[in-house]
């Protein structure tokens, strides 16, 4: 089925789309929120700027967006995929807890705050671009990749992953001079250990109709909580 987003009102479209068994595309949209809100099935193709919350609590579908994102796509969603053929503001996946996200381009501010995983559920976000500063903040589980593919000098911003105490962070950088929390550990990668997170970029690049090695070559950089408590000193006067 097919809609127009200034024809309906955020209610009515996303009531349409499940009517339709979950599968809808939907034209002219500019900043109508919440669209495909804990959606379980199907495939939403969005032509436009869909508002805040995009995707919240998506539950199973995918949501491809031809255009730019606005702020918590994805926000607390626990299945599914999110696509996003631009770039997108604040909080890009707030408390993601499965799922995945690919954002063709670059994210503003706290993307990835407080994701989480549980058992076999690990939520995962690709940036093409660059990232906002407090990208990964209160990280408790997930992988977030940050693919930096027109080789920016900054990748990502100052108090990447304050709070975080789960989870990985990898960043294709030259270097990083952003100011990181001393709890935070950061290392070279070799190359056998980017074969674990290869999955994750073959299907952004077949997402994006890219067939470019070259997202993967360079120098890596991954980024994980200190394991020896660093958070104890904190809370206690030990």
């Amino acid at each position: 089925m097919k809609y127009n987003g200034k024809t309906y009102k955020v209610n009515e479209i996303n009531d349409a789309i499940k009517a339709a068994g979950g599968t809808a595309t939907l034209t002219e949209v500019l900043g109508e929120r919440f669209i495909a809100c804990g959606l379980k099935e199907g495939v939403v193709t969005i032509e436009g700027t869909p508002g805040n919350a995009l995707g919240a609590y998506l539950d199973g579908a995918k949501i491809i967006v031809h255009g730019n994102g606005q702020d918590a796509v994805g926000d607390t969603m626990n299945e599914g995929k999110i696509v996003i053929h631009g770039s997108v503001g604040d909080t890009l996946g707030y408390a993601m807890r499965g799922g995945k996200i690919f954002v063709r381009d670059n994210v503003c501010y706290r993307a990835g705050v407080h994701i989480k995983e549980y058992g076999d559920k690990v939520p995962v976000i690709v940036i093409g671009g660059t990232a906002g500063c407090f990208l990964g903040e209160y990280m408790a589980g997930g992988v977030v990749i940050v693919l930096n593919k027109d080789n920016a000098k900054d990748p990502i911003a100052d108090y990447t992953g304050v709070g975080m105490y789960g989870g990985k962070i990898v960043v294709r950088a030259e270097s990083l001079d952003t100011v990181l929390p001393e709890q935070i550990k950061c290392r070279r990668m070799e190359n056998g250990e980017l074969s674990a997170f290869t999955p994750y970029i073959k299907e952004y690049c077949s997402e994006f109709g890219r067939a470019d090695p070259k997202l993967w070559t360079g120098t890596v950089y991954l980024l994980q909580p200190d394991s020896n408590n660093p958070y104890k000193r904190l809370y206690t006067n030990n």
